[in-house]
């Protein structure tokens, strides 16, 4: 059974920086993409960034370029979301969620292209 479970979220100020944590159990970590998403009140889920599986490539959506950056720890079964530059419309439920396809490389950036979901992380940042 694939599971993920998401941490590091919490209440920042504008400006701040946050390390959101994935870890994954059940699935072969390094033969999977890996996507963070966001999903803000009275708003759909909306994609964020995706980690290649071998780590090399990564993607983001317009407005976190620059400010977010994914990684992942293959020995750890982990993938990471480092956020600097907080704004508040960073503000939301951030999920971590695996590829659907194993060895897919490019921009996956569809949420139904990805088919297992943590429980989310609150991240909210005040003015």
């Amino acid at each position: 059974q694939v599971q993920l479970v998401e941490s590091g979220g919490g209440l920042v100020q504008v400006g701040g920086s946050l390390r959101l944590s994935c870890a994954v159990s059940g699935r072969a970590f390094d033969f999977y993409g890996m996507g963070w998403f966001r999903q803000a009140p009275g708003k759909e889920r909306e994609f964020v960034a995706r980690i290649s599986r071998s780590g090399v490539s990564t993607y983001y959506t317009d407005s976190v370029k620059g400010r977010f950056t994914i990684s992942r720890d293959v020995a750890k079964s982990t993938v990471f979301l480092q956020m600097n530059s907080l704004k508040p419309e960073d503000t939301a439920v951030y999920y971590c969620d695996t590829d659907r396809r194993p060895l897919r490389a490019g921009p996956v950036t569809a949420e139904s292209e990805y088919d297992h979901w943590g429980q989310g992380t609150q991240v909210t940042v005040s003015s």
